[in-house]
């Protein structure tokens, strides 16, 4: 379900996942597992980083929008099987929520942020047309991470 958060620079998507927040948890916090749930098909590879994020960790992909090029991201916001956020030198953000619903699902919330982008990034964000493309991804990736956390 995508969720309408009144902030323009803000996109949100929400879905229920038939299994506990821990399995959730440990492919979000699995860098090496960002290509296989990115809805927005830029993900290209998995570059640099530890095998588990926490708060701090630093992480580097591979990525491809046109042209190809690398990122690093920063950890900063993290609550083990809760939570977990990262951005980049863009300062936007990706946001996981996970809320264990008790009967063996997890409702999981992806946000992408781009409030915390400096004036030269909103910028590049609104030329690109980025808000409305960002939407898209945002819940094709919350159905690839159901896929992949419910595989057996």
């Amino acid at each position: 379900m995508i969720l309408e958060t009144g902030n323009p620079k803000v996109k949100s998507a929400r879905i229920v996942v038939e299994t506990s927040p821990s399995k959730i948890f440990s492919l979000l916090s699995n860098p090496k597992r960002h290509k296989d749930i990115d809805g927005s098909a830029t993900v290209a590879a998995h570059v640099s980083g530890p095998e588990t994020l926490v708060l701090g960790s630093k992480f580097g992909m591979k990525m491809r929008l046109g042209i190809t090029y690398w990122i690093r991201n920063t950890v900063v916001e993290y609550k083990k099987d809760e939570l977990i956020a990262w951005r980049h030198l863009g300062r936007w953000r990706w946001r996981y929520e996970l809320v264990d619903l008790g009967n063996g699902s997890t409702e999981v919330t992806e946000t992408f942020d781009g409030t915390f982008a400096p004036a030269i990034a909103q910028i590049w964000l609104n030329f690109r047309k980025a808000y409305p493309w960002t939407q898209i991804a945002v819940a094709k990736s919350l159905v690839r991470l159901k896929a992949a956390a419910e595989a057996k």
